[in-house]
């Protein structure tokens, strides 16, 4: 959606835009069953979600569910209760599907990501004297960039020539699709594997997955992806799209707490139970697991990936938060995403036209299309002032050196009059 028209606006005709917008907004009352943290007696202005997203109110009532079933039935709470914790995944399997587009087989929420990604890669990156490389793109977040240059060394590889890391242009804050689908091209020969995130952590630029998995299955290339900031934020098809493996985290755009459950996507085709894995008894057959035998013999789906038993309170704040989001629809939570940014990014060029200079550059492509709901400001020089600024104004960023602000509004817990203050706080440092 085209939001220039509202440049030229006086601030109280855009505040009244704003408030119409929200008024008019029918995912609205999804604000009220959030916990906001509040600053000076009011509500603070929370644009952290790409770190750590607000509690939803259901959450507690979620935990406390649990805590009576383990309280009334002890260790017999794994098969008694009204929803025993044996098959506890199972509860959340519907909704994950949805939100990243897959079939309810092909997910499971289960330990953190980082550990994931090596599950992941212990299955998929299987080199061979051709084909041991592994593409992926520069500057991702450390944890990928740790776990593939370790999993690489492990395998007996040297990341420095081993490693294929696409870089955007200079003078260029994102990487260019192009760029991405020639480095395929280019090093074919020598891929095993395509292993990045699908949206950047640092620039919020989303990038193309279904052109880059469907460009890498035609030279035989495994294609995986690491949704951390993707999941709940933007729609996926990773069914339809063919993509082998993801990972992704749940304390982001899916509020399920600090540190809550990660999950995995194993699309169907690798269902197979011959495929190799590092095994644990939860992954073990449900039906047969308490028979101890030797032999692994997985579950089928993504659950035959998972390894210990599971964290029931973590997983009980997930299903609470994954039910909002199924009540919400993230068709529809998108559409309101699109507007939101797109109102901040107008409220960015309203404060550079009266500077009378571009005083802050956004890294994040200006196509709804490359992007969430986040964006990154670059402010030089005086980018952690401004920062500390806003926070003491009682909205909450995220800084990042060495002179980033990502503010990210989030559909589900912010409106557009939040969106309206930063701009008149920013006009106003």
């Amino acid at each position: 959606m085209n939001l220039q028209h509202l440049l030229p606006l006086s601030s109280q005709e855009l505040h009244d835009w704003a408030l119409e917008k929200d008024q008019q907004d029918t995912l609205r009352n999804f604000r009220e069953r959030f916990y906001h943290p509040q600053h000076n007696e009011k509500s603070q202005i929370y644009l952290c979600g790409n770190s750590l997203g607000l509690q939803p109110k259901s959450a507690r009532e979620a935990i406390d569910r649990e805590l009576t079933t383990w309280q009334n039935y002890g260790v017999e709470g794994w098969f008694e209760g009204e929803e025993s914790w044996l098959s506890y995944h199972r509860y959340c399997q519907q909704s994950l599907a949805k939100i990243v587009g897959a079939l309810p087989e092909e997910v499971c929420p289960m330990n953190h990501l980082t550990v994931n990604l090596h599950l992941m890669w212990a299955s998929f990156y299987q080199p061979t004297a051709q084909r041991h490389k592994v593409l992926t793109v520069s500057g991702d977040f450390p944890s990928d960039q740790y776990a593939i240059e370790t999993h690489l060394k492990f395998r007996g590889y040297d990341p420095a020539t081993a490693l294929i890391e696409v870089a955007p242009r200079e003078g260029e804050y994102t990487v260019r699709s192009e760029d991405l689908l020639d480095a395929i091209r280019q090093n074919a020969d020598e891929l095993a594997l395509v292993c990045m995130s699908g949206l950047h952590y640092y620039t919020g630029q989303v990038y193309d997955m279904e052109a880059i998995t469907v460009l890498a299955h035609q030279y035989g290339i495994l294609v995986g992806f690491d949704l951390a900031h993707a999941a709940g934020n933007i729609p996926l098809r990773l069914h339809d799209w063919g993509v082998d493996f993801a990972v992704w985290c749940s304390y982001k755009y899916l509020n399920s707490g600090p540190g809550g459950v990660s999950g995995v996507f194993v699309h169907e085709k690798h269902h197979d139970a011959s495929v190799q894995r590092l095994a644990g008894w939860w992954g073990y057959n449900e039906a047969r697991r308490f028979e101890m035998t030797k032999g692994f013999v997985p579950m089928q789906g993504a659950a035959g990936w998972q390894l210990s038993t599971p964290n029931i309170m973590a997983l009980a704040v997930h299903r609470a938060s994954l039910a909002l989001f199924e009540e919400a629809g993230i068709e529809n939570l998108r559409t309101k995403s699109v507007e939101l940014t797109g109102f901040l990014e107008v409220i960015i060029q309203r404060v550079n036209q009266k500077a009378g200079t571009e005083k802050i550059r956004l890294m994040t492509p200006s196509d709804p299309a490359q992007r969430g709901c986040q964006l990154s400001l670059l402010i030089d020089n005086e980018g952690k002032k401004v920062f500390d600024y806003l926070t003491a104004q009682g909205i909450i960023g995220d800084w990042r050196e060495p002179n980033c602000i990502r503010l990210s509004p989030i559909p589900l817990y912010n409106c557009f009059e939040d969106v309206w203050k930063v701009g008149e706080a920013l006009e106003n440092y």
